[in-house]
């Protein structure tokens, strides 16, 4: 399943690539492009947000992928992929689509409603994704969050309890894959308790057996038993309790295996011990936890033989001699099989086994040579008012009171906002507008202003309001990979700097405590650090959430969770969520 997110076709690749990437978005097929799927019977592409600009266009261009597909000699439809799990990792326009407060944020939902939400979005991502032509989608998310550092889950997760987990992602599940969308279940056998992000390194998760299979490993076999699933990712993870053997990476380092490349994990315990029967998919191979260790070709050779039947990501399309690797690794796969470096049994099941999922959901709905998909119908389904209405309400019924009351008291005519930068003071300072006219605002960015303003401001307020996103933004959540410079370029700084940030927040809180003015904290991410904060803070909330975006009818920069938040404060909305991790509840009541 290759990735087509930038393409240079006037351009020849640097021999460093890194000091000058092609930055340019594929949004059209090229016939270069389109030739290289038709003549190699490609069987999947995934696309990430630089592809997807607005609806027509994303709808013409899986259309013509598709149609590329039609060309080839199987005539079989492609995988058309995407990572749209909602929250803070969705692909398609925020502002044209609907994309929801995130897992963690149904989490929330749950002891008071149970699986509702999860099916009602479910519904909707997959009502969405069919009407612009994706039939894969990787989501939802089942990893068990029970590490408060994990860097690149955390809410990306339903929560820290298995069976919550498995009931929401199951339900998900099941409404998407109504809609001849595929739920790809991961990160197997299990994300949720590392500190490394494995698209910067390898992690490894010591759990004990016993451990794995009562956290790791409950959603996917409640999935299994529940035999919903057809898709399941690989995690480019160290387990050594399922698999202490070894490799000679590419550098000559000997290195335990991950379980992307591992048999025992993929193959003895996911579909013999476990019972699974369907499509295993990797994670993407470009991502350091795997390319930092294995040459492309090596990878793939890999985890075919550890049993994955598709591999994601292999290697990077971004210029026209790129187009020569698709023909050359499939020879070399060939060789490999020939070798019996691949087991041709083995192969020829993975193959099976992916014409069988094909089967059952595209080509009863979306044959080769079906019509265009109307343009028209999927401007109606996304975004529609029914479906952000459904938006609000899962943000209006995910946050969570975990310390005070939200509702400002009366006597309150001006509030000072601390966000984490301008596009949040906007959106919120416009949502509490609309609620509360009359109250005075103030809004200062934590990421760039001065203290001496900020205290001023503060001073100047009856009340002040601080939100905090703990962690920063991961490489899943910007894209992969080839935000890598850029990620280092932009959040690396931010990162580093994270503790001044966050002691330059606690001092100004510190200081509007002095002057007893009433301070509301809100995490807008990981709840965890409430437990921080709540020396500081009269009140404090948990959204799980901060993404806004621009209107497209009337320009305003605005999200669902801040229309909650201003609801909140002014007495229009009832806190109902429930934290999905836990919390010091002692040590943050007693703090004061």
């Amino acid at each position: 399943m290759l990735d087509l997110r930038y393409y240079c076709p006037d351009r020849v690749e640097n021999s460093n690539p890194n000091k000058n990437p092609c930055k340019t978005p594929m949004t059209k097929l090229p016939q270069e492009l389109a030739d290289m799927i038709t003549n190699s019977n490609l069987g999947g592409i995934i696309l990430f947000s630089d592809n997807l600009q607005n609806t027509a266009q994303i709808v013409q261009l899986t259309h013509d992928l598709q149609q590329a597909a039609a060309r080839s000699s199987s005539k079989i439809p492609l995988f058309i992929s995407v990572d749209q799990e909602g929250g803070r990792v969705a692909r398609l326009p925020r502002a044209t689509s609907t994309s929801f407060s995130g897992n963690m944020a149904i989490g929330a939902t749950y002891k008071k409603y149970g699986t509702k939400y999860a099916t009602m979005v479910g519904d909707v991502l997959g009502q969405e994704l069919s009407a612009t032509g994706f039939n894969v989608n990787h989501g939802p998310n089942v990893d068990v969050n029970i590490n408060p550092n994990n860097p690149v889950i955390n809410v990306r997760s339903f929560g820290e309890n298995p069976s919550t987990v498995a009931k929401l992602g199951l339900a998900q599940l099941q409404a998407m894959q109504k809609h001849n969308v595929i739920g790809t279940l991961k990160h197997f056998p299990g994300h949720g308790d590392t500190s490394v992000d494995s698209h910067t390194g390898l992690p490894r998760v010591n759990h004990s057996l016993y451990k794995i299979k009562q956290v790791d490993l409950a959603p996917f076999q409640y999935a299994i038993d529940n035999k919903q699933v057809d898709m399941i990712m690989t995690a480019h993870i160290q387990y050594p309790e399922l698999d202490n053997s070894t490799f000679l990476s590419k550098s000559g380092d000997v290195m335990m295996k991950p379980a992307t490349m591992s048999k025992k994990i993929l193959t003895d315990l996911l579909r013999t011990d476990m019972g699974y029967q369907g499509l295993i998919i990797t994670d993407a191979l470009d991502m350091r936890g795997i390319s930092a260790f294995f040459s492309e070709t090596e990878a793939v050779v890999e985890t075919f033989n550890a049993g994955a039947d598709i591999a994601l990501m292999p290697f990077k399309v971004r210029f026209k001699q790129d187009i020569t690797q698709l023909p050359n690794l499939l020879n070399e796969l060939n060789q490999a099989i020939y070798s019996k470096r691949l087991d041709t049994k083995q192969t020829l099941n993975s193959l099976q086994r992916i014409l069988s999922v094909k089967e059952k959901y595209l080509l009863k709905s979306q044959l080769p040579n079906a019509a265009k998909t109307n343009q028209d119908q999927a401007n109606e389904i996304l975004a529609s008012d029914k479906h952000r209405e459904l938006e609000q309400e899962l943000s209006d019924r995910s946050v969570t009171l975990i310390k005070g009351s939200p509702k400002l008291n009366t006597k309150i005519t001006s509030l000072h906002l601390l966000m984490p930068d301008q596009s949040k003071c906007v959106a919120l300072t416009t949502a509490i507008k609309k609620v509360k006219p009359k109250l005075t605002l103030s809004c200062s960015s934590i990421l760039n202003s001065s203290d001496a303003a900020d205290m001023k401001q503060i001073n100047q307020a009856n009340a002040v309001l601080a939100g905090s996103i703990t962690p920063y933004q991961s490489m899943a959540e910007m894209g992969g990979m080839d935000d890598m410079a850029a990620f280092n370029k932009a959040f690396g700084s931010l990162s580093s700097n994270k503790k001044r940030l966050d002691s330059k927040l606690k001092s100004l809180l510190r200081y509007a405590k002095q002057l007893n003015k009433p301070v509301t904290f809100v995490s807008l991410r990981m709840p965890y650090e409430a437990e921080q904060y709540s020396i500081y803070a009269d009140t404090i909330i948990a959204t799980y959430a901060y993404n806004q975006y621009q209107d497209i009818n009337t320009g305003e920069i605005t999200s669902p969770v801040y229309n909650s938040l201003a609801k909140l404060i002014a007495g229009k909305l009832t806190p109902t969520g429930s934290l999905p991790v836990s919390l010091d509840m002692n040590k943050i009541k007693a703090q004061h």
